[in-house]
């Protein structure tokens, strides 16, 4: 244990203690916030208030209390290993929010952040007129399921399909899909992208595919680096798996489908390859330039 660990674990007594010793730690490390949190002082209250197992929305009346030696000792232990190791917030908890929904994640899956979450919330209005009418949703690369979990909830008649090319993501999705008794709605499916689908059909194709192109994957903190490879890096320009999506997805859509892709910072070059394509671009509170809409009658 480095000295500012062995003596905070002497000298600290209170929540408040813990509080402003995590703060400035992760300050002094220079720490990368873009997995749950924005800054130091959030995420110290988050991990602090789920390792004693406290509501994660009331910090203040707990700042003053004592707590035990081991109390104090598992929270060092989880601050170091932030500090240290560089660990995302959300491996150490193994719990992710998107919106009001938590799941558990583990390293074996990318830490949730799709802002397609917040178009599902909505029932992708105005662009569906009928959510009761939709009868089925494919999500490719759904990680640990959550868009898939999203889905099912914004459509309550709806089938849907999580697709994922590896097996210990599809595990942690599994453990997902059971902990909101949705085995009977929402199937998980080992594939690269289409490759195992067959004749299956959809009203809606949403995916978060990899896209971080090769000379940002170069330049990722820390933080990034402990989750999968496969997760983040989608060929020189990002776009390799999202041109396989473009080039297929027509004939797993229905007539009257959908599809719904996130690319991240990859607008400018996605158009200049697609001249031809009139992507809609939907409003999601990072802006409009994440993610893309086309009609199937667009990709035939």
């Amino acid at each position: 244990m480095s000295n500012y660990f062995f003596e905070a674990s002497v000298t600290m007594r209170t929540v408040r203690d813990h509080l402003r010793f995590a703060v400035s730690r992760f300050n002094q490390a220079n720490l990368f916030f873009g997995h749950g949190s924005t800054n130091a002082f959030d995420e110290a209250a988050y991990l602090i208030l789920h390792t004693l197992h406290l509501p994660l929305d009331n910090l203040d009346p707990f700042l003053d209390a004592h707590l035990t030696e081991s109390e104090s000792t598992e929270l060092l232990h989880i601050i170091q290993q932030r500090v240290e190791q560089r660990i995302p917030a959300a491996y150490l908890t193994h719990q992710a929010f998107l919106g009001d929904f938590s799941f558990y994640v583990d390293d074996r899956v990318i830490v949730p952040r799709s802002f397609i979450a917040e178009l599902l919330r909505e029932q992708l209005n105005p662009w569906i007129a009928e959510p009761d009418e939709i009868g089925s949703v494919l999500d490719l690369c759904t990680g640990s399921g959550c868009l898939a979990i999203i889905a099912a909830h914004a459509f309550s008649n709806a089938l849907v399909d999580a697709v994922d090319l590896s097996p210990d993501a599809l595990a942690v999705a599994e453990r997902n899909v059971v902990d909101y008794g949705l085995q009977d709605r929402v199937n998980l499916i080992e594939s690269d992208l289409f490759a195992k689908l067959k004749e299956r059909q959809y009203d809606i194709i949403i995916s978060n595919p990899p896209y971080v192109d090769a000379k940002s994957v170069e330049a990722l903190p820390p933080e990034y680096l402990h989750e999968p490879k496969m997760s983040l890096g989608s060929g020189k320009d990002g776009l390799e798996a999202t041109r396989i999506i473009l080039k297929q997805a027509a004939q797993y859509l229905t007539d009257n489908g959908i599809l719904i892709v996130e690319i991240g910072h990859n607008r400018a070059v996605l158009e200049a390859a697609y001249p031809d394509l009139p992507f809609t671009w939907l409003d999601v509170s990072a802006g409009d330039e994440f993610i893309f809409m086309l009609h199937r009658n667009d990709l035939v």
